[in-house]
């Protein structure tokens, strides 16, 4: 079976990132993540994180790179973090009951991730070695 392929957003200003709650009603309501969802037919990655980024939080991307692929650990689901900027003076504003923060790593490290966000955590360490 195919996985499902997901986009998440990993967005940094200094050393925060910007997290936020899966939404009321969806699988693993209430838990943190880099923010995104799925690529919808005919959509390649960019594409899909823009879109994603512009609906669920009204921002605007600038450059986008992809920095790792990682596969949930219980579901068909692979996905693709991509480090994405976004203007300083841009500020995410949630439009689907989701709870933001901007947090360092350590913190990162304390909060209740998705499973594929945590197993993410030692790729993030590894593409931004100086936190």
């Amino acid at each position: 079976m195919k996985p499902v392929e997901v986009c998440a957003a990993v967005i940094r200003r200094g050393n925060r990132y910007l997290l936020a709650t899966r939404p009321p009603g969806s699988r693993s309501a209430g838990k943190w993540e880099f923010p995104g969802g799925k690529l919808r037919p005919g959509e390649n990655h960019e594409h899909c994180i823009r879109r994603e980024l512009r609906e669920e939080l009204g921002l605007e991307v600038g450059a986008i790179t992809p920095i790792g692929t990682q596969l949930h650990p219980h579901l068909a689901v692979q996905l693709q973090f991509l480090a994405c900027t976004v203007a300083d003076t841009e500020q995410p504003q949630p439009k689907e009951g989701q709870r933001l923060a901007w947090v360092t790593l350590e913190q990162l490290e304390t909060l209740e991730l998705t499973p594929a966000d945590r197993a993410f955590l030692g790729t993030l360490r590894n593409v931004f070695p100086s936190e």
